[in-house]
């Protein structure tokens, strides 16, 4: 069976006897057509279902209208937040977005940012954790005047914005609020002590035990093992599970727990029910992010709120703001995070 050959706009104007300058004028809404001649041409159009050539028309116009957004861990409810805030920003703009996954290593990074380069998209804005390789190739895009945006990515160049969530402050306040209620063994899950250079939640919860003379247990600091070339890798359930686990075989165990997201900190309370034990009155646990779920857990979980949304919305705007204008100055924002108490430590 032939395929049939797409209607061009050509072919609709031969069929209703006119110039195909008058028909483009409809299709592309400009230029004058009387509204007897307008109406005419629109029931040719859906009668022979033509779509634009897209392909032309970005040639023709230098753009495609359409934004590459790379994100980790899709399980995630961050992720999530990120992509529908980004995609309806965009879509406001007139752009449509193309959503790549890299949750495990640098390799994924850069195949996702080739494959979008290698689509022409208009921008790309990148979601994943840094890592060496990586930002290289995302450097290399960035100085081909590519407009990029990171969000939480610790990554600088001086045509790329960024914006993050105010981690390092974020992990300070939640470990201060333990402090407050009286725990000095207070455990961190999600990262182990040699990735305190590459993650500030970490590094917040270190500057608050030393701030209060609370001696840095390295024991007390667990997560998935990395390779001495990776950088930590995103926190799962199973890793705060594995992790509370390792935490309660101590022969001090830790009194409180700061897990490095919400879904970490929902791995680590499972283990701690599983033992036996009651929360917060055995182990406190707060997590990070304020995803919805933290509110229904058992108990409801205390924990640290980014603005997860506002990270996608300005994401949108600033990457639309630099299709616009590529010469403009570089914005980076640090966006301010809010402790949530609830039952899960008080």
């Amino acid at each position: 069976m032939t395929r049939k050959k797409p209607a061009t706009l050509s072919d609709i104007a031969a069929t209703i006897g006119v110039a195909p300058m008058t028909v483009s004028r409809v299709v592309n809404k400009s230029g004058y057509v009387s509204e007897e001649m307008r109406e005419r041409v629109l029931q040719a159009v859906a009668e022979m279902n033509y779509r634009p050539n897209g392909l032309a028309r970005s040639l023709k116009r230098q753009r495609t209208e359409t934004v590459g957004l790379v994100l980790g861990d899709i399980s995630n409810p961050y992720s999530t937040e990120i992509a529908n805030a980004v995609r309806e920003g965009l879509s406001a703009g007139g752009f449509n977005l193309f959503i790549c996954i890299s949750e495990h290593s640098a390799k994924e990074d850069i195949a996702a940012f080739d494959s979008l380069v290698d689509h022409n998209v208009d921008g790309i804005i990148v979601a994943t954790r840094s890592n060496k390789e990586g930002d290289e190739r995302l450097a290399g895009i960035a100085d081909r005047y590519i407009p990029v945006v990171v969000v939480g990515r610790d990554f600088h160049h001086d045509q790329v914005d960024s914006i993050a969530a105010d981690n390092f402050s974020g992990g300070y306040e939640a470990t201060q609020h333990l402090i407050d209620l009286g725990h000095k063994r207070i455990a961190f899950i999600g990262a182990s002590f040699n990735d305190r250079a590459n993650l500030k939640r970490l590094q917040g919860y270190l500057a608050a035990l030393t701030k209060h003379d609370i001696p840095i247990d390295e024991r007390l600091i667990t997560g998935k093992k990395e390779t001495a070339s990776e950088s930590p890798g995103y926190s799962t359930e199973k890793i705060g599970y594995e992790g509370m686990k390792r935490l309660l075989s101590l022969p001090n165990r830790p009194t409180a727990v700061f897990a490095r997201n919400d879904f970490t900190a929902v791995g680590a309370m499972t283990a701690v029910k599983e033992a036996g034990l009651a929360i917060p009155r055995d182990i406190a646990v707060v997590g990070f992010d304020d995803t919805p779920l933290a509110l229904h857990t058992l108990p409801p979980l205390t924990t640290v709120r980014q603005p997860m949304r506002l990270q996608g919305q300005l994401a949108a705007e600033l990457l639309l703001r630099r299709i616009k204008n590529r010469e403009i100055e570089t914005e980076n924002r640090v966006l301010e995070c809010e402790l949530i108490v609830r039952q899960s430590t008080v």
